[in-house]
């Protein structure tokens, strides 16, 4: 391949993307985040630069990751206001791979200011974690222009186990915020069964080799069940990012006049992580709040047992 590779937010996923890439051969050619040392760090790893410019990412990339945490950070980055700085700076014939977990309709506003830039923009919502993103194994699911997508498919190949094309802009967004939703939902369903569990005097390796075989298994289970047990929080997908999350999904119910009672308690469940400092937690944090006895710690000090 020879279009240039770019990245616009270098965390625990946009690293890995990255390495991925570099890995597989690809030329990633310049990095970009607001925390600039992290970005040159990885600039020194995978020998390509780091700027202070999302102008500078636009002018030494043909192909565009972006990897941010929220709509507001998205609207930040593709900024139409002549005197910010802004990817749609000289962005003619580039393309776009948004990977956030955002909005729908600001996937739509950004693709029309890319357009208007004469530029192409593709979601490739990542429903996936870290581990994944650097093996090249993530489940990408994709949506915007087909022609983007052409263009960006054997790329994201190689960074995917499987991949969705699920049409035109916004789709994706609107069924990542629903795997996200249920995902949130089975999470903190297992930290109450495994916490009335333990308050009932049972064994929870046993309960969650019972779970495995019956009908309360789940991916959740066998991602975060030994976790919740051992109170081992280490982050893969933050409470804030599913507060975060299951809210847009809400916000989409309301729009279809749907009640959701279930998404709302966890919503408000991870809300309340939010608020006792405990946002940067893993989402198994969540039985931190469930568990009899448990004093929950925020992220850096010793959990008390």
């Amino acid at each position: 391949m020879s279009e240039t590779i770019g990245f616009v937010g270098v965390g625990r996923m946009g690293a890995n993307m990255a390495r991925r890439l570099k890995e597989c051969g690809y030329p990633v050619a310049v990095l970009y985040d607001v925390n600039t040392a992290l970005a040159q760090s990885l600039a020194s790893e995978l020998e390509c630069k780091a700027v202070d410019r999302l102008a500078d990412v636009t002018q030494l990339a043909d192909l565009v990751f972006t990897v941010v945490t929220d709509d507001e950070a998205m609207r930040e980055i593709y900024s139409t206001e002549s005197e910010r700085d802004s990817l749609l700076k000289q962005a003619q014939g580039k393309l776009f791979i948004n990977c956030a977990t955002v909005s729908p309709e600001v996937h739509t506003e950004v693709e029309k200011a890319a357009q208007s830039a004469g530029a192409q923009t593709l979601e490739a919502c990542m429903a996936s974690s870290i581990p994944q993103a650097r093996q090249g194994t993530l489940y990408l699911i994709c949506a915007g222009q087909k022609a983007a997508f052409d263009r960006a498919q054997k790329l994201l190949q190689d960074l995917s186990s499987s991949l969705s094309y699920v049409g035109g802009t916004g789709q994706a967004a609107k069924v990542k915020a629903l795997v996200n939703m249920v995902m949130n939902m089975n999470t903190a369903a297992l930290a109450e069964g495994l916490a009335l569990g333990e308050a009932l005097g049972l064994d929870l390796t046993t309960l969650r080799e019972v779970f495995g075989q019956t009908g309360a298994n789940s991916q959740v289970l066998k991602t975060d069940g030994e976790d919740m047990e051992n109170r081992d929080h280490e982050c893969f997908f933050s409470a804030a990012h599913a507060a975060k999350d299951s809210g847009i999904a809400l916000t989409l119910a309301n729009r279809c006049n749907l009640d959701l009672p279930l998404a709302k308690a966890t919503r408000d469940q991870y809300q309340r992580m939010i608020e006792a400092g405990l946002g940067e937690l893993d989402k198994s944090g969540v039985a931190e709040l469930t568990f009899k006895g448990r004093q929950p710690k925020k992220p850096g000090s010793e959990a008390s047992t």
